[in-house]
């Protein structure tokens, strides 16, 4: 059965009608760009947090060194947990504070004495080998507070810096231990 050259018409004609139609265009363009911008804010948006997290944890970390600095943590006998437990209360965005997040001091006889260990294991992991020696007065002391933050952002946009797309965000400060307990000045 052969095509009519009136249907053929109409059937081009219909091609055509659709063609000049312009109404859903605006749909689809939205839908071509709705991935890559809807990406790029969610992105954005993580950076922000990352960088908010990592802001916060500088301000606890600075306010926990203090108070080792000052002597309080070894006056009032605290320990490992308890030390943990302070900075936990403190931070903010950080959701696994128990599992996640590592807590390192230690203390050192000269500030050019100071060695860091990495950070990161030879895994990529954040590195579980920590410990706590506030030291006594006078002594220097380096307190390290880091954390694996799950990086969500689709290709991880440059956030990642650990094995498996994780962010390590991480604070320290160094000081040197005032004069505390024996070390104090007595009034004659």
């Amino acid at each position: 059965m052969t095509e009519t050259t009136e249907a053929k018409r109409s059937r081009r004609r219909r091609w055509r009608r659709i063609g000049r139609d312009r109404s859903g265009s605006v749909a689809v363009e939205f839908s071509l760009l709705a991935v890559p911008f809807f990406a790029l804010l969610f992105a954005t948006i993580e950076t922000c947090v990352v960088y908010f997290a990592t802001s916060n944890l500088d301000s606890v970390v600075a306010n926990a060194g203090r108070l080792v600095r000052t002597g309080q943590v070894q006056v009032n006998g605290f320990s490992a947990s308890d030390f943990k437990n302070l900075i936990c209360d403190q931070v903010t965005l950080i959701n696994d504070c128990d599992g996640g997040l590592f807590v390192d001091v230690r203390n050192f006889s000269s500030f050019g004495g100071v060695s860091f260990l990495p950070l990161i294991d030879e895994n990529g992991n954040p590195s579980a080998d920590v410990q706590f020696q506030p030291g006594g007065a006078g002594d220097i002391v380096v307190v390290r507070v880091y954390y694996s933050w799950g990086v969500l952002s689709p290709g991880s946009i440059g956030l990642s810096n650990l094995e498996g797309g994780g962010r390590l965000i991480a604070a320290s400060v160094a000081f040197r231990n005032e004069p505390f307990g024996d070390m104090l000045p007595t009034g004659s």
